[in-house]
């Protein structure tokens, strides 16, 4: 989907017809360690001034105990942001702010400082050894679904809300 005539105005007052168009992007941004909630939160903006890139909106912050993984209660968000970079690119960069805050992966599913998935790309299929789009296990996770659900109701429908309701998950803000 390309951004409307207005909405390239808004983010990229220099866009013209000849540039890359902008598509809308979703971001799942997790941490639990450290100070997670403030990691979070400084996350959901730098992912909206990556070059590249506009923050269009940010859910309230959420925490839930860890899924299919240990260590301390997780704070999560989902924002959605315009973007001309391709997939890779944007992964390349979300990898870069993970790297920033010093992202470890000794092993599946370890407790993280920072952790940064593209849930959505428009509404592309993207099928690379590095990316998949979208997400693999969006669907199965409340900490994903319920923010996405606050900034883009339209993403997520009540039988897919319903079969995460047996999670445990709390509003921060």
């Amino acid at each position: 989907m390309v951004a409307d005539k207005a909405t390239r105005e808004r983010v990229n007052p220099e866009a013209t017809e000849d540039v890359a168009p902008w598509v809308h992007a979703f971001i799942g941004v997790g941490a639990n360690l450290g100070d997670a909630r403030a990691t979070v939160s400084k996350a959901c903006l730098d992912v909206g001034k990556l070059p590249g890139n506009r923050m269009l909106r940010q859910s309230s912050l959420y925490s839930s105990a860890p899924h299919e993984a240990t260590g301390p209660d997780f704070v999560n968000a989902v924002v959605e942001i315009l973007t001309s970079l391709s997939p890779q690119s944007l992964l390349d960069q979300l990898h870069q702010l993970e790297a920033n805050e010093d992202r470890q992966r000794p092993y599946r599913n370890a407790p993280r400082t920072l952790d940064l998935d593209v849930l959505l790309f428009d509404d592309q299929v993207i099928r690379t050894a590095a990316l998949t789009v979208p997400h693999p296990r969006m669907l199965q996770r409340a900490f994903v679904l319920l923010p996405l659900a606050e900034i883009a109701p339209e993403r997520v429908s009540a039988l897919q809300l319903q079969a995460v309701n047996g999670q445990v998950i709390r509003k921060l803000m």
